[in-house]
């Protein structure tokens, strides 16, 4: 057990970096300080002061400071790759926020140059790998228990925004300074998590409506629905409209099924054998019994429901403190840099499948159509460059 730290250079101070802030100076985080802050906007400097650490207008100046070990991004989507890659070419380590980048040829360039670097740590903050409820549904589905796939769906819709919260900022919500919507701001953390659970699709097909009930350019509502090959198939539906709200996860396997209700109750069900072998031996009188609603379930499935609770800022810690013992002590990373573009591919996929009207190929994705369609959107609104 070793009592160094880790001093982390923090690239934003807005509401996120804030926070990281916090959970450093109050001890949540026992393997790292905050080394230094930075932010263009010099009025966050005061802020700064508050936490008794230096202060820098331009992120690269921190970097070459010699202030910081390592670098956090809370910056808009775009900047994340190249702030990643100037802090792994100048020695630092290098923890992105997601998403890792906001099209795969731009993740792909920062996850290559960091498997150039292999003595520095590169990860990304998907937090909620760290939350226990997902990380014993990882354990159960990895162990085989509940057999293969069949299918999946995820409606994630609880996180309404109302007009307003698109214009607070010129560039939120515009294909030029965000680069999409749902997709890239509210939801990489369930696109991560489904594929970390699920596997990663081979092909994706959906229907997004861009402005559908907002004013805005990008995407608002998404259907999608996703082959991971082997038969096995997967719904994803997300929405920044609905008042209300829904988090409701269901995974099927051939033994059993996972139901996961506002991401805190748990209801797994185990069949006694596997469904299609179940249904081959049960007899006309089940068959009957069935239709009359007297069949006996505990016959032939048992059912465990499990609650959890989160505390908040937890996970945020959880992932700032295992990135630190990687960098100290080579602990296993939670979330390694390259399971980033996994959340980028599907959700460009997304993009792509509702741009063309066509199913998208995700084994042998078409980075540069991608990029062409994303420029003549980005060329449309006629505020940002294009990207390259």
């Amino acid at each position: 057990m070793t009592d160094k730290k880790v001093r982390l250079g923090i690239i934003g101070l807005g509401a996120e970096g804030g926070m990281y802030a916090g959970l450093l100076t109050e001890g949540k985080v026992p393997n790292m300080q905050i080394g230094a802050i930075a932010d263009i906007d010099a009025s966050k400097k005061a802020k700064a002061d508050e936490f008794s650490v230096p202060f820098y207008e331009d992120y690269i100046a921190m970097i070459e400071s010699g202030d910081v070990d390592a670098i956090v991004t809370c910056v808009p989507h775009y900047l994340h790759p190249e702030m990643g890659n100037a802090a792994l070419s100048r020695g630092v380590h290098a923890l992105l926020e997601k998403p890792v980048g906001v099209y795969t040829a731009q993740a792909r360039e920062v996850i290559d140059y960091a498997a150039s670097k292999p003595e520095l740590t590169f990860g990304v903050f998907f937090n909620q790998r760290t939350n226990p409820l997902y990380i014993d549904l990882k354990q159960l589905i990895d162990s085989g228990e509940l057999g293969a796939l069949r299918h999946t769906s995820w409606i994630i819709t609880n996180w309404w925004r109302p007009q307003g919260y698109y214009e607070q900022s010129d560039w939120r919500a515009t294909w030029g300074g965000e680069g999409g919507g749902v997709l890239v701001n509210q939801a990489p953390h369930q696109l991560d998590l489904w594929q970390w659970l699920c596997g990663v699709p081979r092909a994706a097909f959906a229907k997004l409506g861009f402005g559908f009930r907002r004013n805005i350019a990008v995407e608002d509502e998404v259907n999608a629905i996703v082959d991971f090959g082997d038969g096995a198939t997967g719904h994803f539906m997300t929405a920044t409209h609905d008042l209300v709200g829904t988090d409701r996860l269901e995974i099927l396997f051939d033994k059993g099924k996972i139901v996961v209700d506002n991401s805190k109750t748990v209801t797994i069900t185990r069949l006694r054998e596997a469904e299609q072998v179940l249904s081959k031996d049960m007899t006309m009188d089940d068959v009957m019994k069935l239709f009359m609603g007297q069949l006996d379930a505990d016959k032939y499935y048992s059912t465990e429901v499990k609650e959890y609770e989160s505390v908040w800022g937890l996970q945020h810690a959880t992932v700032l403190e295992n990135f630190a013992a990687n960098v100290l002590d080579g602990t296993p990373l939670i979330a390694p840099g390259p399971d980033g573009i996994n959340g980028v591919r599907l959700a460009n996929a997304m993009h792509l499948s509702a741009w063309t009207g066509e199913e998208v190929d995700m084994v042998d994705f078409d980075e540069a159509r991608y990029l062409d369609e994303l420029n003549a959107r980005i060329r449309a609104e006629g505020a940002f460059a294009e990207r390259s």
